[in-house]
């Protein structure tokens, strides 16, 4: 009896891979791939679909396996995009497929529609009273770490020879802007329009800081939890600020099979996306960015039942954990220019990156001191959490801080630290360009 038991329990954690066992899995991934290489694969989304999903099942499970990239340089996210970028570059992938997921990702509208998807039903999503706790009293110590991390990887850049602006939007913001989807990819669409510049190029540039900037804060994590530890005056010892420990992000609910709710959601997200590029006619502000603004009114208002907030919520949820590697993988081939990641990284580069993690820690720790905040905790949160990539990158430094109870705060940071970024750089790029 036991070892069928025992017989039973390893079935039932059978390895799967986008929640198929290998014994479906890898005749999908023959079939999808054999007509990937063969001119088979139709060029429209019924082909680029399964072969962005397959590949970034694929590639973020290497990367997720691979020491050192795995707990320090955002795992199977990072090689998703690079090594996919590297298919392109060294032509390994047809032309034609290329061209498909180009043409899928740009003027197909995946990119927007994911990132709809995202902005609308993270913020609908949240805790209406945690919006306006994060607004009286966190977001200014968030606020405290971007002002003095841009200010000071400007200032250096500018004594490197790097240039100020060029340090402040192609390196600063894209590290602190919150991760990958929601950050540099959105943040390099707003650059492109505002420079008349490709956005696959300020990509280039900006990918590898995001990453670099993720590993740099992972292991500032670590050595600010052995500094708490030493220097017990400065550590909440998982607090963060008296009076807020009860503060929680909404559990996210389990997704459930309703058709209509998805429904509801696409569309609640998608009107949110026609609204920005409505507002942006008359407004000289980005799409994302009045989108963002108008998401966040509408939250705050109680303009729309609960009923279809969590519509909007769970096509969120659906979208991020089905698309959000093929996203990844669309990215690498359509928005990534390998050559131009290379050609940009030197040390100088290298040195303005740990600047900018620097900066965010100094910001946070002076403006967190003055609210109240411990240091520790308050830096480890609004600072290293906001220079991470989102929330993979939240779980490495608050594992690497042994404060895995800050992870409410964390996603505070992510989510509307994150969407602050956008309009911040709405609102600077109008005055730098």
């Amino acid at each position: 009896m036991k070892t069928e038991a025992l017989s039973g329990d390893i079935l039932k954690k059978q390895f799967k891979l986008l929640g198929l066992e290998m014994k479906y899995f890898i005749p999908m991934t023959l079939v999808v791939l054999g007509a990937t290489f063969t001119g088979a694969l139709p060029k429209g989304m019924e082909g680029v679909i399964p072969f962005l999903l397959i590949m970034g099942v694929l590639l973020n499970e290497i990367g997720n396996r691979t020491p050192i990239v795995k707990d320090y340089f955002g795992g199977g996210p990072i090689v998703a995009i690079f090594a996919a970028a590297a298919l392109v570059t060294y032509n390994i992938l047809p032309e034609a497929v290329i061209l498909s997921s180009k043409t899928f990702m740009k003027s197909g509208g995946f990119l927007n529609f994911y990132i709809a998807a995202l902005i609308t039903g993270s913020i609908l999503g949240m805790d209406t009273k945690l919006l306006i706790k994060a607004g009286l009293k966190y977001l200014p110590v968030i606020i405290g770490g971007v002002f003095v991390s841009i200010l000071l990887t400007g200032s250096v850049g500018a004594l490197m020879g790097y240039g100020f602006t060029n340090a402040v939007f192609y390196i600063a913001i894209p590290i602190m802007g919150g991760g990958m989807g929601a950050g540099a990819v959105p943040l390099a669409q707003i650059f492109g329009k505002a420079m008349e510049q490709d956005p696959t190029k300020l990509l280039s540039i900006m990918v590898p800081a995001v990453a670099l900037g993720n590993a740099v804060a992972i292991v500032c994590g670590g050595v600010l939890n052995k500094l708490g530890k030493k220097y017990k005056r400065f550590s909440g010892e998982g607090k963060l600020l008296k009076g807020q420990d009860d503060v929680r992000i909404e559990e996210e609910k389990e997704i459930k099979l309703d058709y209509l709710s998805l429904g509801k959601g696409l569309l609640i997200a998608t009107t949110f996306y026609v609204l920005g590029k409505f507002l942006g006619k008359y407004i000289p502000l980005h799409p994302y960015a009045l989108m963002i603004l108008s998401v966040a009114f509408a939250k705050l208002t109680g303009i729309l039942k609960r009923e279809h907030e969590e519509a909007a919520t769970t096509w969120f949820q659906f979208v991020m954990k089905n698309f959000t590697l093929a996203l990844l993988v669309g990215i690498g081939i359509a928005y990534t220019d390998l050559a131009a990641v290379i050609s940009a990284f030197s040390l100088t580069y290298l040195l303005l990156v740990i600047t900018t993690i620097i900066g965010a820690m100094i910001g946070t720790a002076i403006v967190g001191r003055l609210l109240g905040f411990h240091m520790i905790e308050g830096v480890i949160t609004a600072g290293l959490c906001m220079a991470n990539m989102g929330g993979t990158g939240d779980i490495a430094v608050l594992s690497a801080s042994d404060r895995m109870e800050l992870l409410p705060f964390s996603q505070i940071s992510s989510r509307i630290g994150g969407a602050f970024m956008l309009i911040l750089t709405s609102l600077l790029i109008n005055l730098f360009v």
